[in-house]
């Protein structure tokens, strides 16, 4: 049984005293209870936001703390979202609380987590994934329980239902806030199954969404990170269109560090090497580009399960002197701007940080127009779409983007600008934060609330 606050109803549209033209001050929406409608953010004179049913006293000053079933400092794209957040609210004088299941029973994780990887992650995906879910949200909860007692008046940003439902059942009262991020795509269910570790519409799946069906309407707020990953929840579950939510994109900060002087090739991607990614997509373009005359350099950045499968491909395609596995760097965006351009091939995805990431190195994109990256570039401007089942189409229209230098070079403007305009956490920074407060956001730049 999930303990927390009963739900609230949200205001309508018309509720009187909305306050009208609030786009400069307020770049969020909310969702209201049906899938189509949105409304603005209504606030009090005192700026205060009253869409939530009340205010915590002196909202400005509330603790955050951010759980999560992964590390946190880990290669993911929920990782890198969550080092973001953080270090933003760092620099504006704002603390913060990492709570992941490796911050209770250090002694214990390495017999739960390891046996997991040396055993069931290699012969049994359904029971892997079951034992994953269920001892990192074990683990998870006993350090939220810690951690909850001691903090008082808080909001909780869960970056999963998982984590969402450990902070439900052991939050001591509605005066700790519960946000949770929509990171993933669809389900986690589907996650799992787009992995081949459990069967679609199988026991576990259902069991899964079973989960998230229960959790997800009882949190009181939702951020998604796209408007295609807040369609593609609402396909399946229209009862979240009741909780309060916004649409925040992901978001980095801007490169501090000065970018290498020497060129390293011509493609960069970046990601886990798992099926979703479908790097081999790449490599068989760079395969099709090579028998039309054009010997394309690619570097790979990742670890990831299919690895060893990639690399045999690499080898029977002839292209071991054109593409290097460079493995987890946490420097690689460093490394982004001595490429020329960023390419792309994941079936789905809700809002890639990878590719902000590369946005904000000034590269032009390549990417399909799957999941949420339409949101992210537009095709003829920073990007170009290629189709995910046509290697050789995909391939010439590379070639005319690389040999076009001067096309080239407006795409990886356009692609800087873009990302200073939409994506930079001095953008985006405060609209989340804000949100997760339930307080007026504030203009770019300005500080965090103290």
């Amino acid at each position: 049984m999930i303990r927390g606050e009963p739900r609230r109803t949200s205001p309508s549209p018309d509720t009187p005293g909305t306050r009208q033209g609030c786009r400069k001050s307020c770049r969020i929406t909310y969702q209201a209870c049906s899938a189509d409608a949105h409304y603005r953010v209504r606030y009090n004179h005192d700026g205060s936001s009253d869409s939530s049913g009340g205010r915590f006293p002196d909202e400005a000053s509330l603790p955050i703390v951010i759980a999560t079933i992964l590390r946190g400092d880990g290669i993911t794209g929920v990782d890198t979202h969550i080092r973001q957040l953080r270090g933003y609210l760092a620099e504006n004088g704002t603390g913060s609380t990492l709570v992941t299941p490796f911050s209770w029973g250090r002694a214990l994780a390495v017999p739960v987590f390891g046996l997991r990887r040396l055993v069931l992650e290699r012969c049994w995906g359904p029971a892997n994934v079951v034992w994953y879910r269920h001892w990192h949200e074990v683990f998870l909860r006993n350090a939220l329980r810690r951690c909850l007692a001691e903090v008082g008046d808080c909001v909780v940003y869960a970056q999963d239902p998982l984590a969402a439902r450990a902070v439900l059942r052991v939050r001591r009262g509605p005066h700790q806030r519960v946000v949770m991020a929509v990171h993933f795509r669809i389900s986690q269910a589907d996650e799992w199954a787009d992995k081949k570790q459990i069967r679609r519409d199988g026991i576990v799946f259902r069991a899964i969404r079973q989960v998230e069906r229960e959790v997800i309407p009882h949190v009181d707020r939702l951020v998604y990170v796209s408007s295609w990953g807040r369609d593609a929840l609402l396909s399946w579950l229209p009862e979240a269109a009741a909780v309060p939510s916004a649409v925040i994109g992901n978001f980095v900060a801007p490169l501090t560090v000065a970018p290498s002087p020497e060129p390293l090739g011509d493609l960069v991607t970046i990601g886990n090497l798992d099926l979703v990614k479908n790097h081999r997509f790449l490599l068989e373009v760079l395969a099709e580009a090579k028998r039309a005359g054009r010997s394309l350099t690619l570097d790979v950045f990742g670890e990831g399960p299919c690895r060893k499968a990639l690399l045999q491909q690499t080898r029977s395609l002839g292209l071991e002197e054109q593409v290097r596995f460079r493995g987890f760097r946490s420097d690689v965006r460093g490394l982004l701007s001595s490429y020329r351009a960023y390419v792309h091939a994941s079936y789905s995805e809700s809002l890639p940080l990878a590719i902000i990431e590369a946005m904000a190195a000034g590269l032009p994109i390549v990417a399909g127009n799957t999941g949420g990256i339409s949101e992210l570039c537009d095709d003829g401007v920073e990007a170009r779409f290629w189709s995910l089942d046509n290697p050789a189409q995909a391939a010439a229209l590379l070639n005319d983007l690389l040999d076009c230098e001067p096309e080239r070079l407006k795409a990886a403007r356009a692609a800087r600008e873009r990302f200073r305009r939409d994506f930079d956490v001095d953008v985006v920074g405060p609209e989340l934060w804000s949100f997760l407060l339930g307080v007026t956001p504030r203009e770019p730049g300005a500080s965090a609330p103290s």
